[in-house]
């Protein structure tokens, strides 16, 4: 472990590379036959793959896809339990290999920075190129925002069509894309003096290859959201403006490949949910538990925006949470604050540690918490199972329990173990028990 992680980066993707190619040659280049979309960003990659996946299916197409929770071969599907979001080099060749042999058109690929820098997907042809997002994450491997920046941007340079979220920061570096086909998508509704009006009209006069996508009436809702594109209303059983986000890059992917919209709307209505993703836990205590795999300091500000615009002045939110080892440390106080500022009761708690110190991490997430006090409304929790438990505890009719860092994962790394954990699993285990001493 020491030995590896003192190689340098550089000549580890140098072994990356030679891996890459070499796993290419062994399977022809399967990804020249069949059209690969490939997303990445921040956050939101994995609801915008299944949305994807969801639109070409609904279109007829046969589709594989793969994911940071899933794999995909036409009808066939299985959990992703590698905790890799793009796995290793033989292993994505072989994967594309089989989709094409089951007859698959499409291949959807969740595509992470880490993938892109490292040459994982070297040789893929990657026909479409969807970004997200683009906020702080991964500055332990990147180091800096213009690094990891310049990660995403490697999936834009040979693609037919970049799908862009112009609501995210700086979005004109990834409009400046050789691609013949150029779509942004954003949730400001402009206004006829708007600024973002502007900005939109501004990106099309400079970019007259690039089509914007804009969601108006936006509707949103503890239990879904409603908009529409082009006086067509979409209704996702989704919450939250993020899921929309998702769902218009998800629209313009369609709307690329001559989709009707009609068809995309239907499609998008068909999502139930998405697996560790705002993913309610059935029970019969009134409860509203919510898994949710939010790990970045955006995604739980966005999340806690969502709840405190739903959440009644007679409910808490009691939010259970940690953050992942050998990280980036600098994010640990920011999430720590964050949710402080939302939820009436916070326990924190243990989150793949990894190879460094539990409580070390809890102890750095623990400093950025604010205006509570430990032991009345806030808890520092190692075990994970405890932390949920106390959360249920205390809870009463109505509350909202938000668990959220690992989402729909099946396991929990610690120091080289890898130990079977879901939170749903656990979360209905202790409903279990309650149910059983009343």
């Amino acid at each position: 472990m020491k030995l590896k992680k003192s190689i340098p980066q550089p000549v580890k993707n140098l072994y990356h590379l030679a891996r890459a190619i070499f796993a290419n040659v062994r399977y022809g280049f399967p990804s020249r036959k069949i059209k690969v979309i490939g997303v990445t960003g921040t956050n939101g990659k994995t609801t915008t793959c299944q949305m994807i996946a969801k639109i070409l299916e609904e279109a007829g197409h046969r589709v594989a896809m793969t994911s940071t929770i899933n794999f995909k071969l036409g009808e066939k599907e299985w959990v992703n339990a590698t905790k890799f979001t793009t796995i290793s080099a033989f292993a994505t060749q072989k994967f594309i290999a089989q989709a094409v042999k089951d007859g698959c058109e499409y291949l959807v690929l969740e595509t992470s920075s880490h993938s892109l820098d490292q040459y994982r997907v070297w040789g893929i042809k990657y026909d479409v190129a969807v970004i997200t997002n683009m906020t702080r994450e991964h500055l332990d491997y990147h180091k800096t925002m213009e690094e990891y920046r310049q990660a995403k941007l490697k999936l834009f340079c040979n693609v037919k069509t970049a799908i862009v979220n112009l609501d995210m920061e700086q979005p004109e570096e990834f409009l400046n894309s050789v691609a013949e086909n150029i779509y942004g998508y954003s949730t400001k509704n402009p206004m006829p003096t708007g600024r973002q009006e502007n900005i939109n009209l501004k990106m099309q006069n400079d970019n007259a290859k690039l089509k914007i996508i804009n969601a108006d009436d936006i509707e949103l809702g503890i239990n879904g959201s409603e908009f529409c594109v082009d006086k067509n209303k979409f209704k996702l059983n989704l919450p939250g403006l993020f899921n929309i986000e998702n769902a218009l890059a998800a629209t313009c992917v369609g709307i690329s490949e001559g989709i009707d919209l009609r068809v995309i709307k239907n499609a998008l209505g068909k999502i139930a949910k998405v697996l560790g993703r705002m993913d309610g836990v059935e029970n019969d205590l009134g409860l509203k538990i919510i898994i949710d795999y939010a790990l970045t300091p955006d995604s739980m500000e966005k999340l806690g925006v969502l709840i405190s615009q739903q959440k009644k002045a007679n409910q808490s939110l009691i939010w259970v949470f940690g953050s992942c080892g050998e990280r980036d440390r600098g994010k640990r106080p920011i999430m720590g604050e964050i949710v402080s500022r939302y939820a009436d009761y916070i326990l924190v708690t243990n989150e793949d540690p990894y190879g460094e110190d539990p409580m070390q991490i809890i102890n750095e997430v623990a400093s950025g918490v604010k205006n509570k006090k430990e032991g009345e409304n806030f808890w520092c929790i190692f075990d994970r199972r405890e932390a949920i438990a106390k959360a249920l505890k205390l809870a009463k009719f109505g509350d909202i329990i938000l668990v959220t860092g690992k989402g729909a994962e099946e396991i929990m790394l610690v120091g080289d173990k890898r130990l079977p954990w879901n939170d749903r699993k656990v979360i209905e285990e202790e409903l279990r028990k309650i149910r059983t001493t009343d």
